[in-house]
């Protein structure tokens, strides 16, 4: 936890809190998308509604020549966000998502200056409050990322006191008073929407570092230790798709269960860490003989089964069989000639009458026997056996 932790700090940029890998970046926004889009849309809503329920107010505060200049600013505002929600249903929004939920809050922000600025000053106190509103809004409440809503309040703060302070000239203490409101919400605001951000960031490499190390587990499960092979369970949904396949396309398929011969004394004369060794050989083997189709497993011991898909014919069974044989006649370095390795293969085809998937390996199983106690190094087909 603690080296994941420490990753996290060095890869996480203090102040932008972007990744420092582009890669993780891309798919950090990718994976985040559908929550932002909900939560996007959710918070658009709600802010219509808020935008106009301040409306309300108007009633006493806004004097009657005022009141249509009011209402077009509210409504100019309010053409912003109903935007952003159609784009929130198009491609158009999830290249920019950021920048359109900014668009929403400065909309907002701007609408909010532009009413107050219609308003009389003695009845301001009942406006600016609105400010202090859209500063949680866009830290804490739509979406937007921390360096964005940092970028956006301060520049809705300058231009708050730039057009109240020159341009309308409000008297200083009650500017000042606006001004503390202000930056105590930003304050409060941005902390949380950094924290609340990193924290997200924090978990989501976590996440990830849980997501790799379940797919590790789980591929070690379904995979023989030593040669990386897929195991006896692995096989078994192989060959179950497989028997689903050839009963959808009736195309033939291929088991062959392959025992080494000889292995028992090599084992013994070389060693274990040797025979371990020989192993991973004869499983390399294995691979660069068969399509990547095609599977290679290993069920226990020196015993190795390929599960061959879709073939065109019977031919194509005896073809693969023969490579494999002629693969493993090859000699393994470090084995002494008279220890040399061979293999007996069982065949079995099918789609048959009353298939199984531990029915095809018995029948290969079985076929490898018969070559086992006659000739060895050779293969036979389950069919010829009586």
């Amino acid at each position: 936890m603690t080296a994941i932790a420490n990753s996290t700090s060095s890869t996480l940029r203090r102040f932008s809190l972007r990744f420092g890998d582009p890669l993780l970046e891309h798919a950090y926004r990718r994976d985040t998308l559908p929550r932002t889009l909900h939560q996007g849309r959710t918070a658009i809503v709600v802010g219509m509604l808020v935008y106009l329920l301040c409306g309300l107010l108007d009633t006493w505060y806004v004097p009657p020549e005022a009141s249509w200049g009011v209402w077009q600013s509210r409504l100019t505002a309010l053409m912003v966000p109903s935007l952003v929600l159609a784009v929130s249903f198009t491609s158009a929004f999830q290249r920019l998502a950021q920048w359109w939920l900014t668009a929403v809050c400065a909309a907002a922000g701007f609408g909010l200056i532009a009413i107050q600025s219609q308003v009389p000053l003695e009845n301001t106190p009942y406006y600016y409050p609105a400010m202090v509103m859209v500063t949680f809004y866009t830290y804490n409440f739509i979406g937007v990322r921390f360096p964005y809503a940092l970028g956006l309040d301060a520049l809705l703060l300058a231009s708050y006191n730039l057009i109240f302070g020159l341009l309308l000239d409000y008297p200083a203490h009650i500017l000042f008073s606006h001004n503390v409101f202000i930056i105590s919400a930003n304050l409060i605001g941005g902390t949380t929407g950094y924290l609340v951000e990193r924290q997200g960031r924090r978990l989501y490499l976590r996440e990830r570092e849980l997501e790799k190390e379940r797919r590790f587990h789980h591929e070690r499960s379904l995979h023989d230790p030593l040669t990386g092979l897929p195991n006896r369970e692995l096989l078994y949904d192989r060959i179950q798709q497989a028997l689903a396949a050839s009963q959808r396309q009736r195309k033939l398929q291929g088991g062959l269960f392959i025992d080494l011969d000889g292995f028992k004394n090599v084992n013994d004369q070389l060693g274990h860490k040797m025979g371990d060794h020989l192993l991973v050989q004869v499983a390399r083997r294995l691979k660069h003989s068969v399509r990547q189709t095609d599977t290679v497993a290993r069920i226990g011991g020196d015993e190795f089964f390929v599960l061959a898909r879709d073939l065109s014919s019977e031919r194509d069974i005896h073809h693969l069989a023969t490579k494999l044989l002629l693969n493993l006649r090859t000699p393994l370095p470090d084995v002494p000639a008279p220890l040399s390795l061979r293999a007996s293969i069982g065949v079995c085809l099918f789609p048959y009458p009353g298939m199984s998937v531990d029915d095809i390996i018995h029948r290969a199983d079985m076929a490898m026997y018969r070559v086992k106690t006659a000739e060895k190094d050779g293969y036979c087909l389950a069919e010829l056996e009586s």
